[in-house]
């Protein structure tokens, strides 16, 4: 059993989708960002950095915060999602692509663009440039391919489950997904994976998949 301690967030959702796809049993404990439930001492007694997502594996005791570090941990306990034949190395490199650069410029889009529009014109633009030029960096990745990682047309990995949530807030980015046809493909084919479903909405709200 997991504890679970998340949000509606694309880095909770990160995990979620993972823990879906792993069909492993989870216990869903929403922390409350908005109402600043993050700062509560019983949350931050496992995750130290007050951000979710956090994990506590009740069969080993282990702890966890970090997103990026939580779906290496759960993919190399249950020897799932990890591309093997030296390929395990591509979906690190794509795993940190995001937790570097996709994933914080995207917040800062969703920031600036999205939640205070107008007040900074030059922010604005300078992460709605760099946002586009990294959904390009993307897109010729996965021209000709199903996935980020593996040989030939690439296998589902953790790689995918991190980077595609993020990508789910493309109207937040004022981004649309039809001038990536690489990305757009993908992103399809990724949304109609069952436990992404349910993945998404957790904890549940019934917040629907954003499709183009």
């Amino acid at each position: 059993m997991i504890d679970f301690y998340t949000w509606t967030t694309p880095n909770g959702r990160k995990v979620s989708i993972l823990l879906e796809e792993l069909e492993v049993a989870y216990e869903t404990h929403a922390v409350n960002i908005g109402k600043d439930e993050q700062f509560a001492p019983e949350f931050l007694s496992v995750a130290p950095n007050n951000k979710i997502p956090a994990i506590v594996d009740r069969q080993t005791g282990q702890t966890l915060m970090e997103s990026g570090a939580i779906l290496l941990y759960l993919a190399k306990k249950h020897g799932k999602f990890l591309t093997e034949g030296g390929e395990e190395w591509r979906v690190v490199e794509w795993l940190m692509w995001q937790m570097a650069g996709f994933g914080p410029v995207l917040g800062q889009v969703h920031h600036f663009h999205f939640y205070n529009p107008g007040k900074s014109d030059y922010a604005e633009a300078r992460f709605g440039a760099e946002a586009r030029r990294l959904y390009g960096v993307l897109d010729a990745r996965l021209r000709g391919r199903d996935y980020v990682a593996g040989q030939g047309p690439g296998a589902y990995s953790i790689a995918d489950m991190a980077i595609w949530p993020w990508a789910a807030r493309f109207e937040r980015q004022g981004v649309d997904l039809t001038e990536f046809p690489g990305v757009l493909a993908w992103y399809k084919r990724i949304a109609e994976r069952p436990a992404v479903i349910r993945g998404y909405d957790v904890p549940a709200t019934g917040e629907a998949i954003p499709m183009p």
